[in-house]
């Protein structure tokens, strides 16, 4: 497959999210398929991770800020967006509106999804839930170290 055909496809398997078509999984994913980040397998596991998250933020939705092929691998900068307003992995809902970013990785072999690997910047995301807090002493260090840091 081409680069181009291999982006594609990965701007199809972001927008399951957005538009809740989880068929298009089985056209996407490989039977094989392993999720490095969350230690899953398969297109069923995926659906399941998928729809647990719908579940507690349904208004879900990912934006691809950037994306780059190259080999049989396609990167992907995205930010999504979403309200809590579900139980998330014990945690009641918030109501609260998060942002946060995200580069996935995604290894493509005969026009399906092998494997993919995440790294999401969780910080912006437990603050924008209220899970974690700045406390005093680290509110002084981080405008210390900016303010030194732009001098």
């Amino acid at each position: 497959m081409s680069l181009g055909e291999n982006k594609e496809i990965i701007r199809r398997l972001n927008n399951v999210y957005n538009t809740q078509n989880w068929d298009l999984i089985d056209d996407l994913i490989s039977p094989d398929y392993v999720d490095h980040s969350n230690k899953i397998q398969g297109p069923d596991a995926l659906k399941t991770l998928m729809k647990m998250g719908k579940s507690a933020f349904p208004d879900w939705h990912e934006n691809i800020e950037d994306i780059i092929a190259e080999g049989d691998k396609v990167w992907v900068f995205l930010t999504y967006t979403a309200t809590h307003t579900g139980e998330w992995l014990g945690v009641a809902p918030t109501g609260k509106k998060i942002t946060a970013t995200c580069v996935d990785i995604h290894r493509i072999v005969n026009g399906k999804v092998t494997e993919y690997w995440n790294v999401t910047y969780n910080l912006d995301f437990f603050k924008s839930l209220g899970l974690i807090e700045n406390t005093d002493e680290g509110e002084k260090f981080f405008k210390k170290f900016v303010l030194e840091d732009v001098k």
